[in-house]
């Protein structure tokens, strides 16, 4: 049956939205715009730990703390605007095993979509749906799990369009990610054609492999790029955050391949104070499975993972006066990379702080759709949007 959005009201008002696989709430927080934007009255989330951190954060918002197949259209109140889903990404990361979406933690997208249809019976589904994952959605089971998305949104008349959006045009992280954003009663700025930074060749590529059908319901969202970032690495991190012994340090250090090696010591040599990230990497050489220690010294932290995400905690490398200091990245310091202000609660556990700021979407990047795709698209504004 076709999903039909329910008639928009409250037009120049805040719009209403709803956060599925909510984790700490961080889309939320993009979509709020501070007050003026998006009202979040429902989230729900299968995680105690996250949904606890949600609680903490906002206790004004009402929580379902259960599967997504679990929750049924009589508890979402209202016609909501927008729908939000963060589906788990570890079966189709590229850091993982991918399993595609037909593995049991993606495969709650499916829950979703199915809440999706009980809110159409009813007249009341969403004028714009968000699919928020990682980048390998778009080639996970050969292509597959990325046109049943699409195809199922298009079957249901909506439009859909996806962008690649990395964090790191605004924050001090590489962190790329894919967004699939379908609308339906409503029109949302789009361009002709596809174009950088936000259709990337391999966004291109997906898109050719689709059915006739999902690309004859597709848009290629227009996005305003930001303006260049002026925050790196350096200005997130803790001042007294205590770095490893020298033995820990010397012990790391061990690890590295000799080209991450040469430029360590470039750096060591000329002097100068650099503050660069490391992550720990398992490598083939010769048949050989090895563990390798690789830094960057670009300003951006590596993309903030879990480990069920197939990668380990991120180390701070810092260069001054020829010598070389090593510590853990902090949860506060992965908080601050996504876009989230100290004033935020993080669980008390730095591993349990690490995991839900790695699961989480960056805030600006919400935000920036908000502001350029989503609002001008509800208020009927979308050729003035740039």
């Amino acid at each position: 049956m076709p999903i039909r959005p329910a008639p928009i009201a409250h037009a120049g008002a805040a719009f209403t939205a709803c956060e599925f696989f909510a984790g700490g709430g961080l889309a939320g927080l993009g979509l709020n715009l501070d007050g003026v934007g998006f009202r979040t009255v429902l989230a729900n989330d299968i995680d105690a730990a996250k949904a606890r951190a949600f609680r903490a954060n906002h206790p004004e918002t009402s929580l379902i703390h259960a599967d997504v197949w679990a929750v049924t259209p009589d508890q979402v109140p209202g016609a909501p605007d927008l729908c939000w889903a963060s589906s788990p990404c570890q079966d189709v990361s590229l850091a993982g095993a991918r399993g595609g979406l037909k593995a049991q933690r993606s495969g709650a997208f499916w829950g979703f979509w199915k809440l999706m249809q009980g809110l159409d019976a009813e007249g009341r589904a969403p004028p714009i749906i968000v699919l928020e994952n990682v980048v390998g959605l778009l080639t996970s089971g050969e292509g597959q799990d990325f046109a049943a998305v699409c195809g199922a949104m298009a079957e249901a008349g909506y439009t859909v369009g996806a962008l690649e959006i990395d964090a790191g045009l605004w924050l001090p992280q590489s962190r790329p990610r894919l967004f699939i954003v379908a609308m339906r009663g409503v029109e949302g700025p789009r361009l002709p054609t596809p174009a950088q930074p936000f259709h990337s060749s391999r966004l291109i590529a997906a898109w050719e492999r689709l059915p006739e059908a999902a690309k004859a319901n597709w848009a290629w969202w227009r996005l305003a790029a930001p303006p260049r970032r002026n925050l790196d690495l350096a200005a997130v991190l803790e001042a007294e955050a205590p770095c490893f012994s020298e033995a820990e340090t010397q012990t790391l250090l061990t690890m590295l391949s000799p080209l991450h090696r040469a430029r360590l010591e470039t750096l060591k040599a000329s002097g100068e104070r650099r503050v660069g990230a490391a992550f720990r990497r398992v490598r083939t050489k010769d048949g050989k499975k090895l563990q390798r220690l690789e830094m960057r010294f670009d300003g951006l932290a590596g993309c903030l993972r879990t480990p069920s995400g197939g990668s380990s905690r991120q180390y701070v490398v810092i260069v001054d006066g020829g010598r070389v200091a090593m510590r853990r990245l902090t949860g506060r310091e992965a908080a601050r990379l996504m876009g989230v202000d100290d004033a935020y609660r993080l669980p008390a556990s730095e591993s349990a702080a690490l995991k839900l700021m790695g699961d989480a979407v960056a805030v600006p990047v919400v935000d920036a759709l908000a502001r350029g795709l989503f609002l001008p698209a509800l208020s009927g504004q979308a050729e003035a949007a740039a």
